[in-house]
């Protein structure tokens, strides 16, 4: 008995440090985490803050409360109720939803590059809702219905070729970029041939803006967000898992197919509503994950992280585009100035690393 206590005894003390070693680093991570989501937090309700504040006029605090609970302020409840309010709470949902659209493709094909800018899920609602301003002569909620087909046709067509054989991420994003190739020119085509007024309404639309925002556009997206999002939240461990694998994942007693089903509808979803309502904001579904990523450190949930990270591009970029220069830009083009260099550097550092799509 003496001697298998004395047996068991050290590999239980070479364990115990180990264990204790991984419990430490785990719990330092989550705390990582935690602080970040709560600083990304902080931010996107200051800057929620700022939009409804600052303008031509600026409102206090107070002005701005009184109007949120229905009272009415002189010159605030039009100016922050009708135009501000409306366009602030559409950028926290739109870049919201880039942001978990984004880094939910990222995360499922284990590829920074795949990111709806670039597989041709954006374009799809844009080519739509060309096709609908300059051939069809819509405009209005029409329109966005258009982009929201357009954006879930795209999808369910990069989706459907890329399974052929079994499923596999470079296959899917090597399509998309062909697809996005495709949808492009069809787009510049029906603008080479378009009349003056129809390309401004176009390329208003295609830039991804704000300008239009109203409740007719927010409430759609606002049901769509709180019905997909808490879906996504409950489920991240499992989406987590799938970064090491879909062996590791099925190991660790993960659905792996229907995991990436749920999550890339779940993601097309919020892309396609997102899109109908704002116009393809780019790069901000391309940016969010991986600049959530560097704040909470490997191995973390980037669900939550990236949703914040989205809110504040789109929360920020607009209010830059409205008042940091002599003229208004949309935050589409804000976004875009910010995110292509950003993906210039990382193909070169693709390819410096020797890797590849």
């Amino acid at each position: 008995m003496s001697t298998l206590r004395t047996a068991r005894g050290p590999a239980a003390d070479a364990i115990r440090p180990d264990a204790a070693a991984i419990i430490a680093g785990r719990r330092a991570r989550h705390r990582k985490h935690a602080r970040a989501s709560i600083v990304l937090g902080i931010l996107t309700l200051a800057l929620f803050a700022a939009a409804l504040m600052v303008g031509k006029t600026f409102y206090g605090p107070v002005d701005v409360i009184q109007v949120i609970f229905g009272q009415t302020v002189p010159g605030a409840s039009f100016t922050v109720g009708e135009l501000r309010l409306p366009r602030a709470v559409l950028a926290v949902l739109a870049g919201l939803s880039f942001g978990i659209a984004g880094v939910c493709f990222q995360t499922l094909l284990r590829n920074p590059l795949a990111s709806p800018d670039i597989i041709g899920i954006s374009d799809g609602a844009g080519a739509a809702a060309v096709i609908g301003i300059i051939v069809l002569s819509l405009n209005g909620p029409v329109v966005s219905l258009l982009a929201l087909a357009g954006a879930l046709l795209t999808a369910g067509a990069i989706y459907l070729l890329s399974i052929k054989g079994g499923f596999a991420g470079t296959r899917l994003i090597l399509i998309g970029i062909g697809i996005a190739a495709m949808l492009q020119s069809v787009i510049s085509y029906l603008l080479s041939r378009a009349a003056q007024w129809d390309i401004q309404t176009a390329m208003q639309w295609l830039t991804g803006s704000l300008n239009n925002a109203s409740w007719d556009r927010v409430i759609p997206l606002a049901i769509v967000v709180a019905v997909i999002v808490p879906l996504m939240l409950l489920r991240g461990r499992a989406m987590g898992a799938m970064q090491l694998g879909d062996d590791s994942a099925s190991g660790l007693g993960v659905r792996v197919n229907a995991t990436r089903l749920l999550f890339i509808l779940g993601a097309v979803s919020l892309l396609a509503f997102a899109t109908a309502a704002t116009g393809p904001i780019a790069f901000v579904a391309f940016m969010a994950g991986p600049i959530a990523a560097r704040l909470t450190g490997p191995g973390a949930n980037l669900l939550l992280p990236s949703a914040f990270v989205g809110s504040v591009l789109v929360l920020g970029g607009d209010m830059i585009g409205q008042f940091a220069f002599g003229e208004r830009y949309p935050v589409g083009v804000i976004t875009g100035v910010l995110g292509a260099p950003y993906l210039i550097y990382l193909l070169v550092r693709t390819n410096r690393s020797g890797g590849s799509l």
